[in-house]
Parts: C-alpha cells; structure tokens; sequence
C-alpha cells in the first residue's frame, strides 16, 4: 500500500493531541521514571480501584466466551464447522472490529475524521458489539495510554513491571488482561469531555450491556432462521457470537500488549513509547498492529503507511471519504513520515 499525502491544511496530521485528548497530567513528567525500573508507586493518574462489582462484571465479559472451548469440543465430536457458521462468523468480526478500528479508535478517539451524524452513532453501536467496553469508558481509557505511553499513568504497559525478563513476562500478562481487573478507573470528565458532551453517545454507552446480549442474539436468531433447529442457532451462537468475540479481544489486547514488545519501530515515537510494528496481526487487527507509526502520529486516517502493509480500516475511511459520509480525513503527510523515520 503506498503513502497518500495531501498538502491541504485541513487533512495534515498534527503533533497535537485530537480535540478531547488532555496532555499528561501537571507534574506527570516528574514522577521519578528512568525507562527500565518498575513503575513507582503513588501518583494520581486516574480514579479508584475498581470495586468487587465491576470485577465481577469484567470478569463475566472476559472468561466467558472461553466457554467456546468447551462447547466447540462438544459440538465437534462428529459435526465439522457448517459454512453457515464461518459466514456468520466473518460478517460479525468484521462490522464489530472496524465498529473498534474505524469507530472508537480513529474516528472517535483521535479525530482522523469527521463522521456524519448518523454514522458516528452507526460506528459506535458497531464497537459496542465487541464486547471491550462501553464507548466513552474505552477511548477515555486509551486517551490516557497515549498521554503516559510506557510510563506512570499508563494503564496498560507491558513494562509496568520493569525490563527484566521476570518483568517483562508479568506485565506482559498485565498489559494483556490483567490491567482489565487491576488499572484504576480513568476520568471520562478530563478524557472524554467531548464525548460526554454528545447525548447520542451517552445512550450508547448506557446501553452497553443491552447491546453485549443484542451481540450474542444476533447469531443466535440467524443461526435457528437459516438452518431451523436449535443446534443451528447454538452452532451459529458458538462460533459467530462466543468465539468471534474471544478472538477480536484477544487481538485487541495484543495491540496493547505485543505491540509494545515485539516487532519493528521504523518511526520516531516520544519519551519512553516503545510501540512497534506487528505484521502478523495486521490483517485481523484490521491495520491496528502498525502500532509504530500510530503512536508516531496518532491522528493519522492509515496506520499501515509503506509498501505491502495493509491496513483494512484506513480502505473503509476512503470508501466512506468517497460516499461524502466521512469528511476532514487526515491522510498521511509523506514530508511528515520522512521526517518521523529513524
């Protein structure tokens, strides 16, 4: 895939953080941190632990579809996958991952683009079927990764714990899932004030578990529609709903935590941002593992900016581009990229 660049001064993509994404925190920038130790105790980068509940909550969205291993060991015995199911299967991961790629991630987080109304309620309904959270808890919660990358405050590094090996291994696992029950609460009033500020995206978010159970009915409902018994509609549950929901997390939560250790980082990042480029996971990360040059220019419309990387979701934002559905797109600069490169 080749670089676009565009000399517009309305499609440049700009060292500031998007509209809604604060800087560090006053006095972040002393909390004693020399890159390699682990992450010192105290500060005020967020809220409170999480409670007995809201584990428990997080617990349930995350073991679940586990529970797919079990079944698909069950309903294998004498029965291979029906193609009714991977079609199902597909067409879910693909509108619930670019509902995340395109909709919370690039669109809703970093601005790379302005949606029209509808589709901005389209995309986040879209992610909210991803099982990841409801739309304003997740971009305030990644607004403060990019604010403290790899330092004090991030909630998911992979080097909270230090660069040892016994380090690495644990916040590798903390960076994964285990920020998920330990990381304290993140302000949407200081990181998504822009979001709060939308009724339509509150009703989003306060419909998320609704629209955790609508997720799984979907298949449920086709499956029994298309095939017309019961084992139809729980083979389309198993690999369409629980399956497909275990795997999109588990690429998501690679993003933050693989992509942080392993691969290439061909692009200049600030302070300690040690994110790298995956190849491996581009294609069901939908363009995400081009962590690079993401954290080099966090606004960019297309993370996967040199020959050969594909990047799915950057494709979507042209196709929309060109319908008149997503305007102000920020392409990448290619006077930009080559000032970023090492």
């Amino acid at each position: 895939m080749t670089t676009d660049s565009t000399t517009s001064a309305q499609t440049q993509v700009v060292d500031q953080p998007a509209a809604g994404a604060p800087a560090p925190a006053p006095g972040a920038d002393q909390v004693p941190y020399d890159g390699h130790e682990p992450f010192p105790a105290g500060g005020s980068f967020g809220g409170p632990a999480p409670g007995g509940l809201q584990i428990g909550a997080t617990a349930v969205i995350v073991a679940f579809p586990f529970l797919a291993v079990a079944l698909a060991g069950w309903m294998l015995w004498g029965r291979l996958i029906g193609p009714t199911d991977i079609l199902l299967a597909v067409a879910l991961y693909c509108l619930t991952g670019l509902g995340v790629t395109v909709g919370f991630h690039r669109c809703l987080t970093h601005h790379s683009f302005t949606p029209a109304p509808a589709l901005r309620v389209a995309l986040a309904l879209a992610g909210s079927l991803s099982f990841q959270g409801d739309v304003i808890g997740w971009v305030a919660t990644h607004r403060r990764h990019h604010a403290f990358t790899d330092r004090p405050g991030d909630p998911h590094s992979p080097f909270r714990y230090g660069t040892t090996l016994r380090g690495q291994l644990r916040g590798l696992a903390h960076a994964h899932v285990g920020w998920l029950f330990t990381a304290e609460a993140t302000s949407a009033e200081r990181y998504a004030p822009d979001l709060l500020a939308d009724r339509n995206l509150r009703v989003v978010s306060r419909a998320f578990p609704a629209l955790c159970l609508f997720s799984l009915a979907v298949p449920f409902a086709l499956g029994w529609a298309i095939g017309g018994t019961l084992r139809d509609a729980l083979a389309a549950l198993l690999w369409a709903g629980l399956v497909r929901v275990a795997l999109l997390q588990h690429v998501t939560w690679s993003v933050n935590s693989l992509c942080h250790m392993i691969g290439l980082r061909p692009f200049r990042t600030r302070g300690h941002d040690r994110a790298t480029n995956l190849w491996p996971l581009a294609l069901l990360s939908f363009g995400e593992s081009w962590h690079n040059l993401h954290h080099a220019e966090p606004t960019c419309a297309r993370h996967g900016v040199d020959r050969g990387q594909l990047d799915p979701s950057a494709a979507v934002i042209r196709l929309l581009e060109r319908a008149g559905w997503a305007t102000d797109v920020r392409w990448p600069s290619a006077d930009r990229l080559t000032a970023r490169r090492r």
